[in-house]
């Protein structure tokens, strides 16, 4: 009984209206997480002008659409960089040159390419011995130190 009320009862432009009251409370929000409920809504309400769906069909719809942009959602919040720091946007992509030798779990020096955290010269540790001259790569910043291994070029 509740869905043949609810078929007969909600229409097209309420689902607009929804997806705009969503949109709205996105702006005040600044989460980016209801503006694709807002645009599922929006879109669900075209869909039902354009076919004249039932309400079931306009819900499976619209759950659909949510979980799809939750996922969207999910995934570009996650691709943000290894780190930030006040000072430098470092990843541990960043590759440098070694100007003193480093042996196995002994200091040496690297110069970077791109800062991290700030400066381009770190004392550097490794798993292996790095002569100098040999381009690396940053594997872990342990406080003050940077492990660093060799950078294969493939």
């Amino acid at each position: 009984m509740a869905i043949t009320f609810l078929n007969e009862a909600v229409l097209w432009w309420h689902w607009v209206i929804l997806g705009i009251v969503l949109l709205v409370a996105e702006i005040n929000s600044n989460t980016f997480f209801m503006l694709g409920l807002g645009i599922a809504a929006i879109m669900t309400g075209c869909t039902d002008l354009l076919f004249d769906t039932s309400f079931t069909a306009e819900l499976f719809i619209w759950i659909t659409l949510c979980l799809i942009s939750i996922a969207v959602w999910l995934k570009w919040i996650k691709d943000k960089p290894v780190t930030q720091s006040g000072q430098s946007n470092y990843r541990l992509d960043t590759l440098g040159t070694v100007t003193e030798e480093i042996k196995p779990h002994r200091r040496g020096k690297v110069v970077f390419d791109a800062p991290v955290l700030g400066n381009t010269v770190w004392h550097a540790t490794a798993k292996t011995d790095i002569a100098k001259e040999t381009r690396v790569k940053i594997i872990e910043i342990n406080g003050q130190l940077i492990e660093v291994a060799p950078h294969h070029l493939s």
